[in-house]
Parts: structure tokens; sequence; C-alpha cells
């Protein structure tokens, strides 16, 4: 048998933080469900998939941005908080869709885009009408160096750089992204409040926290000093965001500030999580700040595995020791995939290894300490889908094609019918081509084999929603070699061990481990004693 389930399921816990430990399912608007056929996943296409959902064990939903939006980078640049893009449904559908979730036992998390926002918002067409109206300094504008030039050297994230012209103002405004996408100036206490009412208003409609994108982002040096050039590291370069170190665009002193203003806000709604986007070098620092104490953020996650060649032993240790609780570090989040980073399968293992790696995968999730989350169609082992030039989508791809990790590729629909072209997403041609290898993961070729990574996916949720060290616990490295890895997960005087075998070939026992011990669960054919390729169990 390659895929073991073995039955355990300790008393349910319970909590006063629900979110602490919980499993988070992240869904991407457009390439869940198709509900009109035009193609393009929506709303009610989310609700009408809720119960699958809820089937896996997850306790909560991040849904990426459904706002309106002109889509020049598909819903991060937002024309209005308020309001729900037409492509996706109206308000009343997203309330449909929090009553079914709420029905079900499931959280409702969003996306909140506070770095930037559309060049179409009415703040920005109004902000760059002149120098003087109400909102001239809503975003980060900037007069031009004596030769016209942009006013510092600072380069955004898709390449070139992160100042545009405008002739209205006469001025440069930023972009630390698209241009499309101009830069609020969160140093400005109007913006902050603006920022907090878009909060309350999905608050109000019953969302239980927020994701909230590049959060590092927000705030930048007013003084517009030159960014240092960033130590050659011998990688390919391909944006020219990459030779700078992002010193003064990103990251200031004062964006706690903001954060303590906004979780005050987020905590006086009762069961609340909020949830911090954090990249760059200094990711680990900075996650750490934005939730650190009982006044800030309550959880992190950044780029660890998102963006790793490869998943190794020395990886996860160095993760997890980062987040010490010795250290009064906070409580971190993880995620392998998610809609900018490639498939995990495509990017860590060779494809003969690809079955029993998914299900060593599946199991390393469910033991860090932290929330996991799950990407939509990781449950099924859905692989990075190649998309052809003239097929893509994504601003950044095209624009750096060939050589780009193509967030088009991960983004693919959800193939839910092995049988259809489409795979049951939509009735329509979907708006990216959904993958023949996907679609022979589709869920109806999973649902009932009771070995598939589904299904066993659904298991390792369950066991560790109910198992205290697990969920909640306290996490020790207790070995980390080339091949094996041992974590110790302790809780209230129980505890469980984690061991994996992160390799094709057999490992020893480590010899320190008793033999004489319950499993909890186990993949590939590893039990007490033995670590077979892959191989994977709890004991306690």
């Amino acid at each position: 048998m390659t895929n073991d389930i073995i039955p355990s399921a300790p008393a349910a816990i319970g909590q006063a933080e629900w979110w602490r430990g919980a499993a988070i399912y992240q869904i991407y608007p457009r390439s869940f469900v198709d509900s009109n056929g035009d193609g393009v996943g929506d709303l009610p296409g989310i609700t009408s998939r809720l119960d699958y959902v809820a089937s896996l064990g997850v306790e909560a939903i991040w849904v990426s941005p459904f706002y309106a939006s002109p889509m020049a980078d598909f819903g991060y640049d937002i024309s209005d908080y308020r309001a729900v893009d037409p492509i996706f449904g109206t308000l009343a559908d997203f309330d449909d869709l929090v009553a079914r979730a709420s029905e079900l036992g499931l959280k409702v998390i969003v996306d909140q885009v506070y770095a930037h926002t559309s060049d179409k918002h009415a703040w920005f067409e109004q902000s760059r009408a002149s120098r003087d109206n109400p909102f001239a300094d809503w975003y980060v504008w900037a007069d031009p160096k004596p030769d016209g030039s942009p006013p510092n050297n600072w380069q955004s994230v898709f390449g070139g750089p992160s100042w545009c012209w405008d002739a209205r103002r006469c001025q440069y405004y930023l972009h630390n992204f698209l241009p499309q996408q101009p830069q609020l100036n969160v140093h400005n206490h109007k913006v902050q409040d603006a920022l907090l009412d878009v909060a309350r208003f999905w608050l109000d409609r019953g969302v239980c926290g927020f994701r909230i994108d590049a959060l590092n982002f927000t705030m930048h040096d007013p003084l517009l000093r030159d960014n240092p050039p960033a130590p050659e590291e011998g990688k390919l370069r391909t944006r020219s965001f990459d030779y700078q170190l992002q010193t003064y665009n990103q990251s200031h002193a004062d964006i706690p500030q903001f954060i303590e203003k906004l979780q005050a806000l987020i905590a006086s709604y009762p069961g609340t999580f909020s949830l911090a986007e954090v990249g760059g070098r200094n990711a680990v620092r900075e996650m750490q700040e934005f939730t650190r104490g009982t006044n800030r953020l309550d959880s992190a996650y950044g780029f660890d595995f998102l963006y790793a060649d490869a998943l190794s032993p020395a990886l996860v240790k160095s993760a997890l020791e980062s987040w010490s609780e010795e250290q009064g570090a906070g409580w971190p989040s993880w995620a392998f995939e998610n809609h900018d980073a490639p498939r995990a399968l495509s990017r860590w293992c060779k494809p003969e290894d690809r079955a029993p790696f998914a299900r060593m995968k599946a199991m390393l999730l469910a033991s860090l300490r932290g929330n996991p989350i799950v990407y939509q169609g990781e449950e099924l082992g859905l692989l990075q889908v190649d998309v052809p030039f003239e097929m893509l989508q994504d601003p950044e791809a095209i624009a750096n094609w060939p050589l780009t990790l193509s967030r088009d590729g991960v983004r693919t629909p959800m193939p839910w019918r092995g049988n259809d072209a489409a795979g049951g997403f939509s009735s329509a041609e979907p708006w990216l081509p959904v993958g023949e290898e996907n679609l022979e993961r589709a869920l109806d070729r999973q649902q009932d084999d009771p070995h598939s990574l589904l299904n066993l996916t659904r298991h390792l949720i369950g066991v560790r929603r109910s198992n205290a060290p697990l969920r909640r616990g306290a996490c020790e490295v207790l070995l980390a070699d080339e091949t094996r890895l041992v974590l110790r997960r302790e809780c209230e005087g129980q505890s469980v061990l984690a061991l994996f075998n992160m390799s094709s070939k057999p490992a020893r026992w480590p010899i320190d481990i008793p033999t004489q011990t319950a499993v909890l669960a186990a993949v590939n054919g590893a039990e007490a004693g033995s670590l077979p390729a892959w191989g994977a169990l709890w004991i306690n």
C-alpha cells in the first residue's frame, strides 16, 4: 500500500483563538468555478463549491481580490475598494458567499491591498488633477531632477523605474509594481483613515479577517534617498529591481504604527484574524516586527518556501527556527505555493517521484508550527502549466518572457472533472488552459479513491485539527541532516514526533527515536522503525 492512512482522531480541542493553527484554503476567484459561462471564475461559483472546501477540514478560506478593477494586475489594482467587479458578481453574491460559508463552519478572509490602488481609482484621478486639491498628497508625487529624469533610482518589482511621469501635475508618481498601480502615501493620516474605513466596510459585511498584501511596501522614505546596489550573488537577475537593496522604497519604520491602528479595528470585531504578506531581504525581521506583542497582527507569512528551488531538511529547519518561541517571535503561517509562486511539485521533485513526494509534502505542511495555507488544487497535486506565450495573461510573464516564473502557470483553472476539456470549470473556453496533466488529477478522479492525495490531505488536516500538539504546540527541530527531518511538537503535556525521509532512497531510523510507539498517521509505507523513500509519519 503506497498511501497508509491510519485512522486516528483524538478528541476535539477547544481554544479561544480559532485561527491559531487553523488550516486555511486560498481561493483564486478567476480560476475556481465559472458559474455564468464567460470563461472566468466568479463569486457564485465559489459559493457552489464551498461544501467541497469544507469537506477538506479547513477552517477558513482566503479569497483573493474580487474588487472593482481594470485588471491590469488581475485585481491587485483596485479602482473601488467597496465594490465587486462585475466579472465576479455583485455585493449580494459576496453576502451569499459569506452566509453559505458560515453555514458550513468556514471563516471568510479577504485580501486587502493598502500599498497601492489602480490609476482608475477616484482618489488617484483627483490626486493627479492638481497639486493643491484635497487628494493631492494621497499618493507619492515628486518633482523631476533638473534634467527631467526621475527623482531617484528606485526600480519597480515588475522591472524598470518605479516612477511614471504625469503631465497634469508635471511630476512623477511612484509605483512599486505596475505603472497602473500608483503608490498610496500611507504616511498621510487621511489615507490611513480611509483605509481603515475600507476594512470596517468588509468587517461589517461579515468577513472574519484579512490577508494584507505587500504590507511592507505601504510606506516609503520621504527623503527619497537612492537605494544602494545589491551585492552580486551569482544568480541570474532578470529584473532591474534585483540590482538594488530596497532600503528606502519599502519597510519604513512607521509601518508598525499604522499596523497597530489597523489591528485595533480588526480586533474590535470578535473572532477575527489578521495575516500579513511580507517579502524582501529582511522579511523574517519585518514579519516578527509586524506580529510582535498583542497589539499588532496575528500572523504573517513570507517566501521561505514559495520560490525555493528545492525542499530540504535544512530549509525547513531554518524557516522554523526563525520563529523560535524562546526568542519571543510571533505566530507564523506557511505556504508552499500560491497565486504568485510556481506549483511546488513542478519545482521540488522529478516527475517519477511526484506521487510519493506529494504525500510527504502534505504531511510536512500539516506538521509545521503555524497556520498551513493550502492553495486551491494543491490537495489534488496540481502541476505548473506551461502556458504558451500567445496565451499569457500576466503582465510580468509577458514582460520577462521567457525568463519568467509565469504566474499564469499556477493560476490555471481548477479541474473538477477529468473527462471535460475545461475540467468542469466552465461551459466556455477558460481564460487560461487547464492543462492535460492536471485533468488527470481532477477532483472526480480522486474523490472516491481512499488512497488519493485528496483524501490523504483530508485525513491529515483532520488529525492535525483535533491534536493539540500538532495544531498549536511548540516545535523543536530534533534532527535535520541531508535527508532526514525530525520535529517534536509539544502542548499541554502531550507530544508528537514528526519524522520525514526527504529523499528517493530509504533512510536509517534515527537511533534515539523509539520504535515501540503509536502511529497517528503515515505515508509511503513508513512505520515505526522504518523510513522508506519519501516516508513520513507522526508518532506519540
